[in-house]
């Protein structure tokens, strides 16, 4: 029970830091990310397509909250992984951390990994992990055309995103918006099965 409650009073005081950031989207489940100005030139070769269920977890490397670097799909191989994109400041990406958390509680041991990445400055993320620690990973990104979400196949840059990725490195799974209560059990059902392309639903 005080664990509960201990979750309650963290959750609201980050929600209502974020409120003054997440007012000044439009309302619904997503926000957009903030981007950084880009920097690329005029003449640069196009962005491969996003990947697709089926496809394979692109290859990238973030680094975590002590900056050593994390890569993907190497590091989470072997076990079912789900991939969850947020920031500080999104408000329905606040709402679905205690279910989140009590996820990856859950599957500790085994069944899919969780991993958060955080489109947001260090300092932001350690504050909020602060009032509201949670105990899967976090790695951190800087927010623009080419961060993790883009490369997960984020095409609309709303927050939060989730994909589901199977022990083989391959996407299963792509959501857009926040996980209701209990919805995350049945939404990483499909890591259980076959992830050639051909089965996938």
């Amino acid at each position: 029970m005080r664990t509960a409650l201990w979750w309650a009073v963290g959750i609201a005081a980050a929600a209502g830091l974020a409120a003054g950031a997440w007012l000044s989207h439009p309302a619904g489940p997503v926000v957009p990310a903030m981007t950084e100005p880009s920097t690329m030139p005029a003449t640069a070769a196009p962005a491969p397509p996003p990947p697709k269920p089926g496809d394979p977890l692109p290859a990238f490397t973030l680094p975590d909250l002590d900056g050593m670097p994390v890569v993907f799909p190497d590091r989470f191989l072997g076990r079912p992984l789900l991939i969850n994109v947020w920031a500080s400041w999104c408000a329905p990406c606040i709402e679905e951390m205690p279910e989140l958390a009590r996820f990856a509680a859950d599957h500790a041991d085994n069944g899919p990994q969780v991993v958060g990445v955080a489109l947001d400055t260090h300092e932001a993320v350690l504050d909020f992990l602060g009032n509201v620690p949670v105990y899967y990973p976090i790695l951190l990104d800087t927010p623009g055309p080419g961060d993790a979400g883009a490369k997960l196949g984020n095409v609309q840059g709303l927050l939060p995103y989730s994909v589901l990725v199977d022990a083989r490195g391959r996407i299963v799974k792509q959501k857009l918006g926040p996980f209701k209560a209990g919805e995350i059990e049945s939404w990483a059902e499909s890591t259980a099965g076959p992830s050639d392309p051909a089965d996938l639903h």
